[in-house]
């Protein structure tokens, strides 16, 4: 059996309301990222949990503590979910330090099956967050 873990973009769960349902769907149809493990092993969801926001000084350091709240499970496998493959310039030093700080745990890079190029998903949830929207301030200003 594996044990899987998944690491997601806070800034796609957080702000853009991600639920995942495209990793998790294609966990347990064996697509996308999931469909190299063997036939017949089992895959286990142990957990999911969000980066800690894009980072300042301490970014890997924050990671290694969320990581944690999975490693501490006995997790096989954590899988950066595809909002972070496409989105995130961090990934590679989050990867290293994660190969550091877990060696026996296996790093992949993507979770569901990818339906547009990395660039046009870049393209489209830039588009999502810069939508105009209103604030407290407008409504206080009472501005419409």
């Amino acid at each position: 059996m594996a044990r899987i873990g998944i690491l997601t973009c806070s800034n796609a769960t957080q702000d853009l309301g991600c639920s995942s349902v495209s990793c998790l769907a294609d966990l347990r149809k064996r697509k996308g990222a999931f469909a190299d493990y063997p036939a017949e092993q089992k895959l286990d969801l142990v957990g999911i949990i969000n980066c800690p926001g894009c980072p300042t000084l301490t970014g890997p350091d924050k990671l290694l503590q969320r990581i944690r709240a999975l490693t501490e499970f006995r997790i096989d496998a954590i899988h950066f979910s595809n909002c972070v493959k496409a989105l995130c310039p961090f990934k590679e030093q989050y990867k290293k330090a994660l190969n550091e700080a877990f060696p026996t745990i296996t790093i992949v890079i993507g979770t569901h099956q990818e339906h547009i190029s990395p660039e046009e998903f870049r393209q489209r949830v830039k588009k999502l967050f810069c939508q105009p929207k209103k604030t407290m301030v407008d409504m206080i200003l009472d501005k419409d």
